[in-house]
């Protein structure tokens, strides 16, 4: 097992597009640390650097406090999986598992004995003697996986090595990775794009945007306090509202519409421009019977999820954020939870209330969160 620091490491190519900028970070021994952030954020390039596959511009790596700037990828004694499992076509299973041990010289008995464990671990002694191209997607990712482990690295790296899964498996091989770490132990740093992934797995999660650290934090805590604006709008399916509004002595207006809040939650407002955005999970709504809410407006799309739905509706004075993953004719809308199936329509005019302990405010023009956390 290892820890692994980034110091200051910057990463700057050719054409001078910086892909990170002075990453700080310190991954704990045995943690399994989410890299997580839209495409081209510098997830991979960050894993890639601690890889040895790519070059550091500016900065330090250390494994265990020993600098790996310029060792050799095979020196830094770490494990990849790929997003695209890399296997040797032409090898068998057993083989395939087998090949970092031989690249060791490690003598045949031990080989032997351990690509039986690591089959056994995975549950694929039965696909030993079968070759790639024999295998599902989802045995290929296993042994893609027990060629990493079979080596005992003090440092598993993965990139993406569920995208190419489909939905169920990928659910399926989330529970296996989570049971193979607590297993094992091993350090883990694990790159996605899908902040599913990043929730359900990660002991920590590093959210990036354009190759800067936007915030490190335990899964429940970076949904419950995003540090900003962009966190707060990238975590969570579907993500937080957030909406234009202007604080006032009583609360908050978003747009002719108070919000009040109560004297608990105006205390822990830092101080600065009246001008805020208002972040609202979906979930922080209450539906009202009649027209006693502080929202209201009709409803224009229902998505029903079995044991709860999700409500869009367009609210006249709300000046709701964009967010990119909506599709354009839901822009302005406003997501609320309902933990139930309904039976409203479309159309349908409802009102909210707002629950105010769950109403997170950030900076008009920086975005960076006004509210401590309790």
């Amino acid at each position: 097992m290892a820890i692994i620091e980034f110091d200051k490491v910057s990463k700057r190519f050719d054409h001078g597009v910086v892909a990170l900028h002075e990453f700080d970070l310190r991954i704990d021994d045995g943690e399994f640390m989410i890299f997580v952030g839209p495409s081209g954020c510098g997830k991979t390039t960050a894993l890639r650097m601690v890889a040895g596959l790519e070059e550091i511009s500016s900065g330090e790596i250390r494994i265990d406090g020993k600098v790996v700037n310029r060792l050799e990828p095979q020196d830094r004694d770490v494990a990849m999986v790929f997003q695209n499992y890399a296997l040797y076509p032409h090898m068998y299973v057993r083989e395939n598992i087998a090949f970092p041990l031989r690249m060791q010289r490690k003598g045949k008995a031990e080989i032997a004995q351990r690509v039986h464990e690591v089959a056994a671990l995975l549950g694929i002694e039965a696909l030993l003697e079968r070759k790639p191209r024999e295998l599902s997607g989802g045995q290929r990712q296993r042994v893609a996986m027990g060629r990493a482990i079979v080596r005992h690295p003090r440092a598993f790296l993965m990139d993406e090595p569920l995208s190419n899964l489909d939905a169920k498996l990928r659910i399926q091989m989330r529970v296996e990775l989570v049971r193979l770490h607590r297993r094992l132990g091993v350090t883990t740093i694990y790159v996605t794009h899908d902040q599913t992934e990043a929730m359900t797995l990660g002991q920590r999660v590093t959210v990036l945007n354009q190759g800067r650290i936007q915030q490190v934090a335990p899964p429940r805590q970076l949904y419950a306090w995003p540090t900003n604006a962009f966190v707060a709008g990238f975590i969570g399916s579907p993500p937080m509202n957030l909406l234009r509004g202007r604080l006032v002595e009583s609360g908050v207006d978003l747009g002719g519409t108070v919000l009040p809040l109560p004297r608990t939650v105006r205390s822990r407002v830092a101080p600065g421009a009246p001008e805020v955005q208002v972040g609202l999970r979906p979930e922080s709504f209450t539906m009202l019977p009649g027209e006693g809410g502080a929202l209201r407006g009709p409803v224009e799309v229902i998505e029903q999820l079995g044991a709860e739905s999700y409500l869009y509706l367009r609210i006249n004075g709300l000046d709701v954020i964009e967010q990119s993953d909506r599709p354009g004719e839901l822009t302005g809308s406003l997501c609320v939870r309902l933990n139930e199936p309904t039976d409203l329509r479309i159309g349908e005019s409802i009102s909210l209330a707002v629950r105010p302990e769950q109403v997170r405010l950030f900076d008009g023009q920086t975005g960076i969160s006004r509210l401590a956390a309790e």
